[in-house]
């Protein structure tokens, strides 16, 4: 298809990088499920593992398979190249060790995902790359922390679990200003609703396991960026590392990029209705999501997302027991972790997905005993506020 980065999102998300008449009319891009691939010849085969030819070796160095989603999730975010992992955490420490080194130091969201601080926590003690956690509501306080070994401003917006959002535009400036690789977790919005890129991110990664699958059916990993920083990780992070996708995992992610826009607007759709019935709720004190407009960062989520998401979180009144009757009440709501997918996921992230970070340290973070965080699903709505309903009866007053 001629000039198809002028396409639209969906359009992109449907067709980019791939043509269905070279490919024997099939609308699906076909599984390349092999380990290997043969050269014409031994000249062909000195190119390729030498870099001077472009082609297929070892599917742990790239399958067409995977090429067509890396191609299509780059495009989609308005970024030079893509690399696909087998998981997000893949993805994390894919960026993370082929940009680093010992002596290193990375300035980073004060909330994070639980496994990305598990994974900080442990370069710093096996590899001496160090860490600090900032609160980025205002980012010019990341200019406090940035030392002479500061190598990466590693951010989350919103940040897991409170939603607490990092103005991309200004972040970007100062790790320019300061000489440091910026990298964005965009996972809970998905290049539909927010592309740091535009704003002068360096990398930007996804756990696609999350929205961009969709089903709640692979665990994926992927990382967009210029083509000079995509290529550094793919020879010293996915080569020799070896968290790689395979193609059928690859398969499917093309298929829930197919749906991201119907989805991610449902999604959307709902979680307002969802975030109004909770701010109401005499049983919960605060309802964190970006697209209220009690949410102290709403005119920032305005600017630089196209629309507030499908997850949120609220503070019970009843702290830890008022969670615990909650979740263990629902009936249409899914107690589990993750997100993004089509179900409404419910879950505690002081227990389950923060249980990694110290009590002292989670509740600097805003991550207290009495929070839950729901990622609302696809479901009637009537349906999933009825559910909640029934759930949070069982709190006592």
């Amino acid at each position: 298809m001629e000039d198809d980065k002028k396409l639209g999102f969906s359009t992109k998300a449907i067709h980019y990088g791939f043509s269905a008449k070279d490919n024997l009319g099939s609308i699906t891009p076909p599984l390349y499920q092999t380990s290997t691939f043969v050269f014409n010849n031994v000249e062909e085969g000195r190119a390729r593992f030498a870099g001077e030819q472009e082609g297929y070796i070892y599917s742990r160095l790239g399958s067409p398979t995977v090429t067509i989603l890396e191609e299509r999730i780059a495009a989609l975010e308005g970024a030079e190249a893509g690399i696909a992992f087998a998981s997000g955490m893949g993805a994390v420490s894919g960026v993370i060790f082929s940009l680093l080194k010992s002596g290193d130091h990375i300035v980073a969201t004060d909330s994070l995902y639980g496994g990305t601080y598990a994974f900080f926590q442990q370069i710093k003690e096996k590899y001496n790359i160090d860490y600090t956690l900032v609160e980025m509501t205002d980012p010019e306080d990341i200019r406090k922390y940035v030392k002479s070994n500061t190598k990466l401003l590693y951010i989350e917006t919103p940040v897991n679990p409170t939603l607490k959002l990092v103005d991309l535009e200004k972040a970007a400036g100062i790790a320019k200003e300061f000489g440091l690789i910026s990298v964005v977790d965009n996972t809970f919005m998905s290049p539909y609703l927010q592309r740091p890129i535009e704003y002068g991110i360096d990398l930007v990664l996804h756990s696609a396991t999350k929205f961009i699958g969709g089903h709640g059916d692979v665990i994926a990993g992927l990382v967009v960026g210029s083509k000079e920083h995509i290529h550094n990780i793919r020879l010293s992070a996915l080569k020799n590392i070896g968290a790689v996708m395979a193609p059928f995992d690859a398969w499917l992610l093309l298929r829930g990029l197919k749906t991201l826009a119907v989805r991610m607007d449902r999604n959307t759709e709902n979680a307002m209705k969802v975030a109004e019935f909770l701010e109401q709720h005499p049983k919960v004190s605060y309802v964190y999501y970006p697209g209220l407009k009690s949410f102290p960062q709403y005119e920032l989520a305005q600017k630089q997302m196209q629309a507030p998401g499908g997850l949120l979180s609220f503070e019970l009144k009843g702290g830890l027991q008022a969670g615990i009757n909650l979740m263990d009440n629902v009936q249409l709501c899914l107690l589990a972790v993750s997100l993004g997918d089509v179900d409404t996921l419910i879950q505690h992230p002081a227990s389950m997905t923060h249980s990694p970070i110290p009590r002292e340290e989670r509740i600097k973070m805003g991550i207290t005993d009495g929070l839950v965080r729901l990622s609302v699903g696809l479901e009637d709505i009537e349906d999933i506020i009825n559910d909640l309903q029934q759930a949070l009866s069982f709190i006592e007053d």
